[in-house]
């Protein structure tokens, strides 16, 4: 079971037509719990967009119901990589996304912006803690994947190439992080579900090692402390030292699906796609593909 076995396949393949299996055996084997952790960091960035933050807010569910619309939110999204956009189960999901995005006033560059995270913070993430970097071809099937999701939803102007995605992320982060009261209390919520997936004695440790791996414009937003330099460095050295340990173990040769996970906890006698976010029911919203939670 050789460690290059998925860096190995996915070199055999073509990142401009089989971008959808590359980005499978990413996310089902070769970096299944790395591309949860960057995902989650990559939608809670975009809590810190006031115009994100805010909406999320007022919906109510992300702060009343947010354990479900975690759980919605990763269901639906891995769907198409499982399956295929073209699949029943793929265009299941991305209707139900494209149904609940229409129940609201949400600007293309919005839209543009959170497809960039999830380009964009992955990357970032694997460069820094992952165990190996992605192939030129595996960034490039990632960047492919991303522009498919966003034709499936009706994106315009969609970015290329992944430092089009880069670029658009980054300036769209300086010009618009800010602190919303709304945005602060849906990253509030969502961190606090992320302490629930540890024992009780873990939850403060975990909650500084979140907000030990964010960065200071995103601190900032949310008005959040730092945890400090010590903590800062022990968190780092904790994820590196996994990075480490990681070469050294076999390529998984079983696929862990969301539904498989300890984390999703909605639906213990299973689900329907079709059933999965919320619906227009007068005084009830939420936007499953704008949430998820922290590391």
């Amino acid at each position: 079971m050789a460690k290059t076995l998925w860096r190995d396949r996915n070199e055999s393949l073509d990142p401009e037509t089989d971008y959808v299996e590359i980005y499978q055996n990413l996310a089902l084997y070769e970096f299944t719990w790395d591309l949860t952790q960057a995902l989650s960091f990559a939608l809670f960035r975009t809590y810190a967009v006031p115009s994100i933050g805010r909406l999320l807010d007022e919906t109510g569910a992300f702060t009343g119901a947010v354990q479900k619309r975690y759980d919605d939110t990763a269901l639906l999204l891995e769907a198409p990589f499982v399956h295929g956009f073209d699949s029943e189960a793929g265009r299941t999901a991305m209707r139900r996304i494209n149904q609940m995005h229409r129940m609201y006033d949400i600007s293309n560059d919005d839209f543009r912006y959170v497809l960039s995270t999830f380009v964009v913070v992955p990357k970032r993430w694997l460069d820094d803690y992952g165990w190996r970097a992605l192939t030129d071809t595996e960034l490039r099937a990632s960047v492919n994947y991303y522009r498919a999701l966003g034709r499936h939803m009706g994106i315009k102007d969609i970015p290329e190439t992944y430092d089009a995605f880069m670029h658009l992320m980054d300036d769209y982060e300086r010009t618009h992080f800010d602190f919303d009261a709304g945005g602060r209390r849906v990253a509030d919520s969502t961190l606090h579900l992320l302490t629930t997936f540890y024992p009780r004695p873990l939850r403060k440790p975990v909650e500084l090692f979140s907000r030990a791996l964010m960065d200071q414009p995103l601190l900032d937003a949310f008005a959040y402390t730092d945890p400090g330099p010590v903590v800062r460095r022990l968190s780092v050295g904790a994820m590196r030292a996994r990075a480490r340990l990681l070469r050294w173990t076999p390529s998984n040769r079983v696929p862990t699906y969301t539904a498989d996970l300890p984390r999703i906890k909605s639906y213990p006698d299973g689900f329907q796609l079709s059933d999965l976010g919320t619906f227009p029911v007068p005084g009830v919203g939420g936007c499953p593909v704008r949430h998820d939670a922290s590391a």
